[in-house]
């Protein structure tokens, strides 16, 4: 069996992004599914952080712009959401930014604009 990063900690975030959908389905806003999911995560006892801003550096100096991720769960998960018909090249290069500006390793990009059911990516950036 393969042995995934944070395999636990997904799952129970992936029970959370399944149960929204269940509950909503697709053709809302990010700002419900955001909504939504926070209140599930603490229905499931999942630790998160909503709308952290995290620092961007260049050269070595921290800029004034930050990069804002949906979610950051058990301190290590960066979960983003969309609301979109399919996922472009751009999302999966936003997450992988979050990720490097956050020095973690795996990001989850979720779709809830998709149909039948909502859109997981697992993404991992490696240092």
């Amino acid at each position: 069996m393969i042995d995934y990063l944070y395999s636990d900690e997904t799952y129970k975030i992936r029970g959370a992004i399944y149960e929204v959908y269940k509950e909503i389905g697709c053709g809302f806003l990010e700002a419900v599914y955001q909504e939504c999911l926070e209140r599930e995560f603490k229905l499931l006892g999942i630790p998160f952080e909503s709308q952290q801003p995290i620092d961007i550096e260049y050269k070595g100096d921290v800029l004034k712009q930050k990069y804002i991720p949906d979610f950051i769960c058990f301190d290590k998960i960066i979960v983003e959401i969309k609301a979109v018909k399919e996922l472009a090249n751009e999302h999966h290069a936003q997450v992988i930014n979050y990720l490097k500006a956050s020095e973690m390793e795996l990001g989850l990009l979720v779709n809830f604009g998709s149909y039948p059911k909502a859109d997981i990516k697992r993404l991992i950036y490696n240092y």
